[in-house]
């Protein structure tokens, strides 16, 4: 199976309105960054798309990451070297910080843009001038729900 087929099937396990909105950000994202690799990680629990102008997953500037209930663009390894003047950086961790994303739009607002266009350069490998290329680096077998409702069915079940 290709890994273009892989990414597919990956996002049909989410929702309708997520795996609209996946499809969006990734299209946006390619549009913006052609010379990035994406590395794709089914795991337990995101579905995550990582852009490296490498194959090394530490050389990524941000990821894409998706669950039931969205999408998040996560700055992992230099997340809390980013100057965020606009404070729209979540989270507390030691390295990483995110933003929650509803559109592909978003992509083109200036605190966020500021915010991409930072962790690029900050990223440890040079950009590549050539066309990135889509690497499926794992699957975990086991995986939470991609749908909400599947929640709420699980839960249900296990009730009875």
């Amino acid at each position: 199976m290709t890994p273009d087929k892989q990414l597919a099937g990956f996002i049909a396990k989410f929702a309708v309105a997520n795996q609209r909105l996946i499809r969006g950000l990734r299209r946006a994202m390619r549009r913006r960054l052609p010379w990035a690799n994406e590395l794709v990680y089914d795991n337990y629990n995101f579905m995550v798309i990582g852009y490296s102008p490498t194959e090394r997953p530490t050389d990524s500037a941000f990821s894409l990451a998706a669950d039931a209930h969205g999408v998040i663009l996560a700055f992992g390894y230099n997340g809390t070297k980013l100057a965020d003047p606009a404070g729209i950086l979540q989270g507390t961790g030691k390295l990483n910080r995110f933003v929650r994303l509803s559109s592909p739009n978003q992509f083109d607002e200036p605190a966020l843009s500021a915010l991409i266009d930072a962790a690029v350069k900050l990223s440890k490998a040079p950009t590549k001038s050539q066309k990135g290329t889509l690497i499926i680096r794992s699957v975990s077998a086991k995986q939470r729900p991609r749908r909400i409702e599947e929640k709420v069915t699980r839960a249900r079940a296990s009730a009875r």
